[in-house]
């Protein structure tokens, strides 16, 4: 038996069996010490119940080509962008400083889709790309951007878990209490600040920094019937006071005639007594009302006093600073009011209110004293209290998650999948603690399952069942698979019990089954359940786990695959096998595949079906490189959300409004290429080669490398270089379901018997030494798979690579192929290829280029097969080429059966084919006579 691999596993340690103890941590995870090398650390086994195991990044290498090209467009990026961005919607959640950091907007904005509900994610994402990147390449810039992200955070953690602090700013005279947008605080007054006064005056300090209509500089009342308030903006962007006894329909108002400025002090006033109110912007009257009647005395006590909070629950709380509230029992004259824009109102006739009086110029607390001699200390609040638990970690408040445990149905702009955001938190921790050895972010992500569990296992079944089952607001992405791997490592028997806690029962119980009940689901909510799935079955043994994460895969591969590897139109799946039914606009979005190769390689580790790695080639030489822009961004990742299938469909890279699940996906993506390249067994008796990519291995465990030279796709196989120490050990090559037109391996020049098997691996087992060379040729053909509803839209490959046709036509485009084949079946010779550019052809003026390749051409990845005559070897017999009821024509028939030995078999074969269509009344004689005769005359390409 073999040591066991590295950390190096899946997520570098994505878990160890059932019941191993914790680990150790590496010194380097202390806070401020520096991250340990990649390579220096040690992790937790794989799980015994993997029968082959993953290496990791840091294990291999990839060499010059297309992987590498992407990479580095990425790696840019990841470098450049700065984190503090990322880190501005946690730090305004807990109260804190955002270092005049921007928010990244569009998901990661509070306004962005619904709301901004779903930040916080793409900070988790970041940490993981982070942390790939510096497994992948040992740059310590990784590491160090990872070392202030966790710092960030747990700075965050540790603020939420104690009542908010003043945050202080520069004011208009002095010190000021900022509001950050997205702190959700407020401030709040005693019990009767106001009294029974009839006259009132209200003024205070504002710097608004956000646009936001009715949000409040204050709002004193009990509930939305009695109240009054003074808002910032109301629906038309100008100050309103308004005071009522009966709900909005009785306020009595004061609506200004100019929207206050964001980001600079403006000084707002309100005068009420003997009927008339008045409302003042810089010492100026700009409103007055005759006929407000209403007056604190006529509302009697109010319940509440807030600064900065609307009793109206969807108005935002206020953002900017306060600087100076007063609260007179009387109405100031006119030059009262305007000597309070000059100065403070201690150095006015007016003096500090006698009501109260707040200066804000506290610097540390969470209280705010009251200078009117009323002793009216003002405490800051949040205006959800705060965390249930001490591990609590968002970028929003909690109460997304109380929501949606009472939740019947999905409304994300109330509740937007908040455990799904959790699990890019937790993976981005665990993440990072497994890359550089930082023991902050270990704590911090047991800390988040600590909260989970305490929050859910406090939940009758029934509810989470229901909770699971809500589409969109339930979702919870692979926070099963974080959970388990997070138990790997911490052995806290707590965090197995909280993955288990994620069962959505009546869909294991179905796929369990093997009854397909995919129709109307939304694809990617539940493709990573699957993959949690597995790592619960590695974890507890329980098969139900893993026999419907399998009969799961075989459901959507290939009945609702789409040729490039992508699933999923409008983001759900349609019924079984309709492929041609759902082509669109939305279909095969990013993250769908990003889920289905993780899927499948987690499903190999158990059970090496050549058909998972065939499927993992498949989507990554195609929608998953394609996904990627080529082209640098510093601003944007450059990566889509669909893939739009429609003829002429010219992909977005810069999809929604930014910041979205699948550019998060397609960051991770970008930097774990060389994952799957390689695979060892569990005892180290083989070594799985999956994927022909330009790479270096280092197998540790046996002390060899393999080097790995080729071009592929654009070369048609690949030379493997043992180097190291003498080891014995199966060498298995992965045979492509596509290697129809042979699979050739030598070893130091000398053929390897054998009769390598389409969608198989072809095992070499031998004493290896430093220098052996293993050549492997994979000749590739030109060929078509067919939509599995519509036989006649078809999609072109020439061995992994989906070729598609740049063509503006929104039409599909009519293609036919069979004219120039060869005798070996293979289309291409009906192709013509584009000089200096290594796999683009034109067919009938229409240029075909690989998928993978990131442009912004508009692009066909369909096409209507159409053979209306029969043509053979590029002649035209003149006869319309026949068809069966179910679409198969008589030239599909002649050319199903190649390959051909010559072209002796090839007429054969004709004769054969046409005598029994004449025999069906499917062909006339004489046209029969005309297609043997063409045949005759034709001349084939090998």
């Amino acid at each position: 038996m073999a040591a066991p691999l590295s950390r190096r596993t899946l997520l570098l340690a994505t878990a160890i069996a059932a019941g191993t103890p914790a680990v150790s941590y590496a010194a380097g995870g202390r806070p401020g010490a520096a991250p340990q090398a990649p390579a220096a650390l040690a992790g937790p086994a794989a799980p015994a119940a993997w029968s082959v195991r993953p290496f990791g990044l840091e294990d291999v290498t990839l060499g010059p080509g297309v992987f590498a090209d992407k990479r580095r467009l990425m790696l840019d990026h990841a470098r450049g962008y700065d984190v503090n961005r990322l880190l501005q919607v946690f730090r305004a959640n807990a109260g804190l400083s955002t270092l005049g950091a921007v928010a990244p907007g569009g998901w990661e904005g509070l306004d962005g889709e619904a709301n901004g509900n779903l930040r916080g994610h793409y900070t988790g994402h970041f940490l993981t790309v982070l942390s790939q990147a510096y497994r992948s390449t040992g740059e310590r810039v990784f590491a160090e951007r990872i070392d202030t992200m966790v710092g960030a955070l747990t700075e965050v953690r540790e603020a939420l878990r104690h009542d908010p602090a003043v945050l202080s700013t520069r004011g208009r005279f002095g010190t000021a209490a900022e509001n950050v947008r997205g702190s959700h605080q407020y401030v709040d007054l005693p019990a009767g600040v106001l009294g029974d006064t009839p006259a009132i005056t209200l003024a205070a300090w504002v710097k608004p920094t956000h646009d936001g209509a009715w949000a409040r500089v204050l709002d004193f009342g009990d509930d939305t019937n009695r109240y009054l308030y003074l808002a910032a903006r109301n629906a038309d962007g100008v100050p309103r006071f308004a005071i009522t006894g009966s709900g909005a329909a009785g306020e009595q108002g004061l609506d200004g005639t100019a929207a206050l400025p964001l980001d600079e002090w403006s000084h707002l006033a309100v005068t009420l007594a003997d009927g008339t109110g008045t409302l003042y912007v810089d010492g100026v009257a700009v409103a007055r009302n005759t006929a407000m009647t209403v007056t604190p005395a006529v509302l009697g006590p109010l319940a509440h006093h807030w600064l900065g909070r609307s009793h109206y629950p969807a108005d935002p709380v206020f953002a900017g600073a306060f600087e100076e509230f007063n609260i007179w029992s009387r109405a100031l004259s006119a030059a009262e009011i305007g000597a309070l824009r000059d100065s403070r109102a201690a150095g006015t006739p007016a003096g500090r209110g006698d009501l109260a009086s707040y200066a804000f110029d506290e610097r540390d607390g969470g209280s705010f004293a009251d200078a009117s001699g009323r002793g009216l200390t003002a405490t800051l609040r949040r205006t959800w209290g705060g965390p249930s638990h001490p591990g609590f970690l968002a970028a929003y408040p909690e109460t997304q998650f109380i929501r949606l445990e009472s939740m019947t149905g999905s409304d994300y702009t109330e509740v937007w999948a908040p455990y799904y955001t959790a699990h890019k938190i937790l993976k981005g921790l665990l993440d990072a603690h497994l890359a550089t050895g930082d023991d902050r972010a270990l704590d911090l992500a047991s800390g988040l399952c600590d909260w989970m569990y305490a929050r859910l296992s406090a939940l009758p079944a029934a509810t989470l069942q229901r909770m699971w089952g809500i589409f969109s607001s339930g979702e919870f992405g692979g926070i099963v698979e974080a959970i388990c791997d997070l138990h790997a490592v911490t052995g806290e028997a707590d965090h197995l019990a909280l993955a288990r806690l994620f069962d959505l029962d009546r869909l294991i119980d179905a796929c369990a089954a093997d009854t397909d009940v995919l129709d109307g689901l939304h694809a990617n909510q539940h493709i990573p359940i699957f993959t949690g799935l597995v790592r619960l079955y590695d974890e507890t043994g329980e098969e139900r786990y893993l026999t419907a994460a399998k009969n799961f895969w075989g459901m959507v591969v290939p009945h609702r695959m789409y040729a490039i590897g992508g699933t999923s139109t409008g983001e759900f799946w349609k019924a079984r096998d309709v492929i041609a039914g759902t082509v669109g606009a939305t279909t095969a979005e990013t993250c769908c595949a990003y889920n289905l190769l993780k899927l499948s390689r987690t499903l190999f580790f158990h059970d090496q079906d050549p058909a998972y790695m065939d499927y993992y080639e498949r989507a990554l030489y195609n929608q998953v490189l394609g996904s990627k822009q080529d082209k640098p961004d510093a601003e944007k990742p450059l990566v889509t959300y669909f893939v739009g299938l429609t003829p002429g469909h010219v992909r977005d890279y810069t999809p929604k409004q930014g910041t979205t699940c699948c550019e998060g996906t397609g960051m991770e993506s970008a930097t774990k290429y060389q994952d799957s390249v390689y695979f060892a067994a569990a005892d180290g008796s083989a070594l799985y080669v999956n994927l022909y990519s330009r790479s270096t291995l280092t197998w540790a465990e046996r002390g060899v490398t393999v080097t790995q030279t080729t071009d592929y796709p654009e070369e048609q196989g690949s030379t493997l270089t043992i180097g190291g120490a003498d080891a014995s050990f199966a060498l298995r090559l992965r045979v492509p379901s596509w290697a129809t037109a042979g699979f050739r391996v030598t070893v130091n020049g000398r053929a390897v018997p054998g009769t390598p098997a389409p969608g198989s691996y072809f095992t070499v087992s031998r004493t290896w030494h430093r220098g052996d060379t293993v050549r492997i040729r994979v000749p590739f053909r030109l060929r078509v798979e067919k939509a599995l509803d519509d036989p006649s839209l078809q999609a072109l490959f020439y061995g992994p690579v989906n070729l598609v046709g740049r063509d503006p036509s929104t039409d599909l485009l009519e293609c036919g192929l069979y004219r120039d084949a060869g005798l070996s079946g293979d289309l291409l010779p009906t192709l013509t290829p584009v000089s200096g550019k290594p796999l683009h052809y034109t067919l009938d003026g229409t240029e075909w280029a690989p998928f993978a390749e990131g442009t912004e051409d508009p692009a066909h990845a369909w096409f209507r097969r159409a053979e209306p005559r029969v043509v053979l070897g590029g002649t035209d017999s003149g006869v319309a080429n026949p068809a069966k009821d179910d679409g198969t024509t008589l030239l599909d028939e002649i050319w199903a059966a190649a390959p051909f030995r010559g072209k002796g078999a090839l007429l054969a074969h004709v004769r054969s084919t046409v005598d029994a269509w004449v025999g069906a009344g499917l062909l006339g004689t004489d046209d029969g006579e005309r297609v043997v005769r063409t045949a005759r005359r034709a001349s084939y390409a090998d």
